[in-house]
């Protein structure tokens, strides 16, 4: 029988290490930042389920006095009218 050192055992395995150590660091990496990017997508689609939901607060109400200002202003599709500008120079610091 041969007489075995533990140097001799692992001789192979570090010799495979220094000659791959590059390829076994990129594999680790891309592996890593797979499996975060997995668990990140799984957290998105966890919280996004929103069946059962109730907010914690209730929503307000509107007074009637907002709601006539609301229905006095134009929509997009209306004409509005000209800006008259003031005649000569205006100073812009003066209040």
């Amino acid at each position: 029988m041969k007489n075995m050192t533990v140097g001799s055992l692992f001789k192979p395995l570090i010799r495979m290490f220094t000659r791959f150590h590059l390829t076994i660091f990129i594999v680790f990496i891309v592996a890593g930042l797979s499996y975060a990017v997995l668990l990140l997508n799984d957290m998105f689609i966890d919280t996004s389920d929103t069946n059962g939901y109730t907010p914690p607060n209730d929503t307000g109400s509107i007074d009637q006095a907002t709601l006539d200002r609301i229905k006095q202003l134009h929509t997009s599709d209306e004409a509005v009218s000209p800006l008259t500008q003031s005649g000569g120079r205006t100073n812009p610091f003066g209040e």
